[in-house]
């Protein structure tokens, strides 16, 4: 028999304790990396900037996606929210 495509995976991401654990770790990350840009914007060298910021770029989306997990998981079960 075919397996149920529409089952969320299982795993560490898998609970909403999961999502919500890897949505702090994502905002930590963020908090961090703009440190990093006012360090480096006070330096006034702009490589060293345009690292930092590229670097936040995929915890922003990371973050992003976290955040629409649990939203789609509350519209799905509004009762358990």
């Amino acid at each position: 028999m075919g397996k149920n495509r529409s089952a969320r995976a299982k795993g560490p991401r898998g609970g909403k304790a999961g999502l919500v654990l890897s949505l702090g770790s994502s905002a930590l990350a963020v908090v961090r990396a703009t440190k990093q840009v006012r360090r480096a914007k006070g330096t006034h060298d702009k490589l060293n900037t345009a690292d930092a910021v590229a670097g936040m770029l995929p915890l922003i989306t990371s973050a992003a996606l976290v955040l629409r997990q649990l939203r789609g998981r509350k519209r799905e079960n509004p009762e358990a929210a």
